[in-house]
């Protein structure tokens, strides 16, 4: 059990006021963790309310199974599968991505670079490849560009080429300080406070869960998911989750005309823009982590 690793969850009270419509409604929360905002989500609800929660880490399913309250269940699936839902059955949806403090406090789990551990990021660590698999069989123009198109590092080629020789010399990287090390070696010049290694460590965990396919699909089955007036609650972390919520958003959020029969009927909008909201100056000073937090509130119409 994980019980030491402690979560402060991220715009919790603001993520609930712009969710809860109703009491009676069946809400989602797409990524459980360690159950903060369902809990509060839970106690502004009727005996009527229900909430549906998902979530891949073994351990936040673990967590949620302590939740003994009828209203709510737990399915150990990532929110791609929030298709399986009946369409149009949610009064809202809650999104809070990227990773929690448990799995990034816990070396075990290989997902930061200030702790000893094995290089695994996995956020479901009964299936796939972990990073140290992964990068003892791609190749060096595989690993740059995952590095650079999701870690957005202008040292890319060179993190690749260290990563390739050091596998040809010494075998493939196995430990979180190993490859913090070879990256650190590899990097130049870094923005004043962040580790060298950041970008790198983003990079391959975005990868290896496949974060932004998922995204992506779960934004989509969004649409059919959220009955009229349901609330769409998205909280991402950094740039590229923001930029495919905010897009997503925009493009469902106006009407769309065939240049070609400008008199036809537009499609209509099925999305309206709601929030945008960051945590208060106060949150960030107490909690760090939420300091790059950017959420996004929609409602879907009737179309």
């Amino acid at each position: 059990m994980d019980t030491e690793w402690n979560h402060t969850t991220v715009l919790l009270n603001e993520a609930i006021e712009a969710l809860v419509t109703r009491p009676d409604g069946h809400y989602v929360d797409a990524t459980f963790g360690r159950g903060g905002h369902t809990r509060l989500l839970l106690s502004r609800l009727g005996p009527q309310g229900r909430v549906t929660a998902f979530d891949k880490d073994p351990e936040a399913v673990a967590q949620a199974a302590r939740l003994q309250d009828p209203r709510f269940s737990i399915r150990h699936q990532g929110f791609a599968h929030l298709v399986e839902l009946a369409p149009r059955s949610a009064t809202g949806l809650l999104m809070d991505l990227g990773i929690s403090s448990p799995q990034i406090d816990n070396p075990a789990r290989g997902f930061s670079f200030r702790h000893e551990g094995p290089l695994d990021m996995r956020m479901d660590t009964t299936r796939g490849e972990s990073v140290a698999q992964w990068l003892s069989r791609a190749e060096l123009g595989q690993i740059a560009q995952v590095i650079r198109d999701y870690g957005e590092e202008r040292f890319a080629v060179p993190i690749a080429k260290a990563i390739v020789a050091r596998r040809q010399e010494r075998g493939p990287l196995a430990t979180t300080a190993e490859l913090a090390q070879l990256v650190a070696g590899a990097v130049k010049t870094r923005e004043p406070g962040q580790d060298p290694a950041t970008r790198t460590f983003q990079a391959l965990r975005i990868f290896i869960n496949a974060e932004l396919e998922e995204l992506e699909q779960a934004l989509e089955a969004a649409l059919d998911l959220l009955e009229p007036q349901g609330r769409l609650v998205v909280i991402s972390f950094h740039s590229l989750e923001d930029r495919i919520v905010k897009q997503f958003i925009a493009r469902h959020s106006r009407e769309v005309v065939d240049r070609r029969a400008p008199f036809a009927p537009g499609v209509p909008l099925k999305l309206r823009a709601l929030a945008r909201v960051k945590p208060s100056a106060a949150e960030v000073a107490a909690n760090p982590r939420a300091r790059s937090a950017i959420m996004r509130v929609a409602e879907r119409t009737s179309a």
